[in-house]
């Protein structure tokens, strides 16, 4: 499983979703996938208000927040 989080940097939040992230990671194997939407126009243009952006092997699952709990249940639910 591939967890895909869409940033920026200097976003708050987006550093507050990668902690979240790395809690779980350290309660699950998954793979961390990081993606700057500045260097993708089109990334951009269809994410620039909506950072931090985390999908759950490519399909969007959550936008500005998320909890290592949230995202472990999420996982579960994909699986």
């Amino acid at each position: 499983m591939t967890v895909t989080l869409y940033t920026r940097e200097g976003c708050c939040l987006c550093e507050e979703a990668l902690k979240a992230i790395r809690q779980a990671r350290a309660r699950a194997e998954f793979r961390i996938e990081i993606v700057d939407i500045d260097s993708d126009p089109e990334l951009r243009k269809l994410y620039t208000d909506e950072v931090p952006v985390i999908a759950i092997d490519g399909k969007k699952a959550f936008k500005y927040r998320v909890t290592a709990d949230e995202l472990l249940r999420r996982m579960r639910a994909r699986a």
